[in-house]
């Protein structure tokens, strides 16, 4: 995939508007991606979380939970839930996690828990329907059978499980086996997302995480046999000690696992800001065109495999719920990333959670001390938040079907925000005129087209339309775009 310094993409995906003709790909030169490897958010919201005020506090946050009562209709909820614990730790974790081998901390972490969710349902009343859960962390199998048993009643007890949602939870392998994964699919997961990363030895002792890829085939193999409905893996590229060479091996191996779905990630070192990273060795990580090697070879091999290529890092195979959103123009993007669901309020839960309700967000506590003595004095956890202006929603709008669907109707902006779409965004659009020049986008009189090249770049694009960029060119809290 790699010669005289230059790279071509591959070209066997069908365009956003599903035409199945092929176009030609302009060749990624090392000029190309020095100008748009940049930082930049990942637009799971917009604003992104870094905008978030201590003005928004846990008064804001009642007076949203008590405005989504008013009115009668109220839509379906997403809920997410934080589980930081973990009992090792990954140097090139970037989470908010707890790294223990106590597992009586998750006791009393339950207990917090409950209190949250009794507050919500205080001021959201019993008997919401959910939609989609999912449970992250850290670790989400660091509790116990017993205690994602009692996880998922306390849920049960206050709200609805809708009977075709989605429900989802990540899991590490070196924590489950075949009668733990048939504990969670009593529970009701349908779904399952198994951070696998990298299966070449040396790269998993230089991020401290050892897991055998004959474990995770095992894993896999026995969620087929319970049929959950999807398994998605986890892959990061960019890692100490790889190269193209040994991850175009994980690569062969993800194939002939086969998952539903794959996330793609590209590794940010920002050693300045995640503890853990430090112990990295910076002269082990691959360069710059070694990883544009290996996300090329990645959406090829992909791609050749049968996947469909979701947006940004994600595959999915034709028959899965999330390809087949994207086919339809139904594809979602939220904190967890792309989704299935409809653009619906999320509650979060636990420490270092965000939500979102209605035109705001808001984010609890990071820390456990914080998070515990919030919830001891009876109140939501929040520390700060956002509520969205006019501009902001606006905006949302036209990033996530940036994002998304990879077009952009003008008129349907026009419509649902009462403005002048070429009016409000001159500057946007003149601005698009360059990369329309890369090959980026296409530009006509009434809407903007993401070419099959600008999918790798996507988050370029979207950051065009970012009025917080726009003022603020100080990127570097953000990961780069390859």
């Amino acid at each position: 995939m790699v010669a005289n310094n230059t790279i071509n993409f591959p070209s066997n995906q069908p365009t956003n508007k599903q035409v199945a003709a092929k176009s030609t790909l302009p060749t990624l030169t090392p000029e190309t991606l020095q100008k748009f490897d940049v930082s930049g958010p990942r637009y799971t919201s917009y604003p992104t979380a870094d905008r978030f005020v201590e003005a928004f506090t846990e008064e804001s946050y009642k007076q949203t939970l008590a405005q989504r009562r008013i009115g009668g209709l109220t839509l379906p909820l997403s809920i997410y839930v934080h589980i930081p614990f973990c009992e090792s730790l990954c140097f090139f974790c970037a989470c908010n996690k707890i790294v223990t081998k106590h597992h009586e901390r998750s006791v009393e972490y339950l207990r917090y828990l409950s209190r949250e969710i009794d507050l919500h349902i205080e001021h959201l009343g019993a008997g919401q329907t959910i939609s989609q859960l999912h449970l992250g962390g850290g670790s989400p199998t660091f509790f116990s059978d017993e205690e994602l048993s009692e996880l998922m009643a306390m849920i049960r007890r206050s709200f609805v499980l809708a009977p075709n949602g989605e429900y989802s939870i990540e899991v590490d392998p070196r924590t489950v086996n075949e009668q733990r994964l048939a504990h969670l699919a009593s529970l009701g997961f349908n779904r399952l997302s198994f951070g696998v990363q990298d299966f070449d030895p040396e790269v998993q002792k230089a991020v401290h995480r050892i897991q055998p890829a004959e474990q995770v085939f095992s894993l896999v193999e026995a969620a087929r046999r319970l049929k959950f409905d999807s398994v998605n893996v986890d892959l990061i590229y960019g890692l100490p000690k790889q190269s193209p060479e040994s991850f175009s091996k994980t690569l062969a191996q993800i194939v002939e696992l086969r998952p539903e779905r794959i996330a793609l990630y590209a590794y940010a070192h920002l050693p300045e800001r995640f503890k853990p990273q430090r112990r990295i060795d910076t002269y082990e990580l691959p360069a710059a065109s070694a990883k544009i090697a290996m996300l090329s070879n990645a959406i090829a091999t992909f791609l050749n495999a049968g996947y469909v290529y979701v947006g940004m890092d994600h595959f999915a195979l034709p028959t899965d719920a999330l390809a087949i959103a994207k086919r339809q123009g139904r594809l979602h993007r939220n904190f967890q990333g792309y989704s299935t669901q409809p653009d619906c309020d999320l509650i979060s839960l636990g420490v270092s959670a965000i939500g979102r309700v209605g035109a705001t967000y808001s984010q609890n506590a990071k820390t456990l001390e914080e998070y515990y003595d919030y919830l001891n004095q009876g109140r939501f956890p929040i520390v700060h938040g956002l509520a969205l202006t006019r501009d902001d929603l606006v905006r949302r709008a036209v990033i996530m079907a940036i994002m998304c669907q990879g077009e952009l109707q003008y008129e349907a902006i026009e419509l649902a925000y009462m403005i002048n779409f070429k009016q409000y965004f001159a500057t946007e659009l003149e601005a698009l005129k360059e990369l329309e020049k890369t090959g980026m986008v296409t530009l006509d009189e009434n809407s903007l087209q993401v070419t099959d090249f600008g999918w790798f770049f996507v988050r370029a694009v979207g950051m065009v339309f970012d009025r917080y960029l726009q003022t603020d060119r100080n990127r570097a809290r953000f990961s780069k775009i390859i």
